[in-house]
């Protein structure tokens, strides 16, 4: 079975249960669609946790795009020799960003690791897909963290930005592709229409998963199988 999840934001305990609830086996295959990390605390857990699973793939989302570039920067001494070329004003820029965005908790939980594991959640990270394109029993999928600027159903998606795909939001009353599903997080489902708080929304060959578990929503997981559909709170 391949099953599709996003936006866990930290919420170690809701990721557990979410395994368990769909019973996830060696041979299913789960992608998360980023924002693994920030706003909770257990960001650096799940991430551990997944690095420990082989049928989990990571999809690149804005949160782990603002962690990666700001860590990976700054993870080793800063002196008074080197720090003009680490804490210059983007690095600074994308730190404060990140913060503002949540991203404390996973900061302070990385710096706390040792350093060899820091090094293997950097490695990991580093290795996000950005999106992925899948045919599940004779349906089409596009898996996506965010979304599009200046969509054109002719243009490949490896000419799309990684900062777009990641930060950017979908026109959600608008069929993107009308003979593949665009599977989208970061754009809580109650936010898409109304009465779609902590449900997962579907139409116009969209599904939306995101379903706010951190702003008091639940966790939403699909099977692409089947489309049956798995919350936990």
């Amino acid at each position: 079975m391949i099953y599709v999840m996003s936006d866990l934001h930290g919420l170690y305990d809701l990721y557990m249960d979410m395994l368990d609830k769909i019973k996830l086996k060696n041979d299913d295959t789960l992608y998360i669609l980023g924002d693994v990390t920030d706003r909770g605390e257990g960001g650096v857990k799940i991430l551990l946790d997944m690095m420990e699973r082989k049928n989990i793939v990571p999809i690149l989302g804005n949160h782990e795009y603002m962690a990666y570039n700001t860590l990976k920067k700054l993870n080793f001494p800063i002196t008074e020799e080197n720090y003009d070329k680490h804490l210059d004003a983007e690095t600074m820029e994308i730190f404060g960003n990140w913060i503002y965005n949540g991203g404390w908790p996973t900061c302070q939980s990385f710096s706390e690791s040792d350093e060899d594991v820091k090094e293997k959640i950097l490695d990991y990270l580093g290795g996000f897909e950005i999106y992925k394109e899948l045919d599940v029993h004779g349906k089409s999928f596009v898996l996506v963290h965010g979304g599009f600027k200046d969509f054109r159903p002719d243009k490949p998606l490896d000419e799309y930005s990684t900062a777009e795909l990641v930060w950017g939001r979908c026109d959600y009353s608008r069929k993107y592709y009308p003979d593949k599903y665009l599977v989208t997080g970061h754009t809580p489902t109650q936010c898409i229409a109304p009465g779609y708080k902590g449900r997962i929304y579907k139409k116009n060959n969209h599904i939306a998963i995101d379903c706010g578990a951190s702003y008091f929503g639940r966790l939403g997981c699909i099977c692409l199988d089947t489309f049956e559909e798995f919350y936990v709170k």
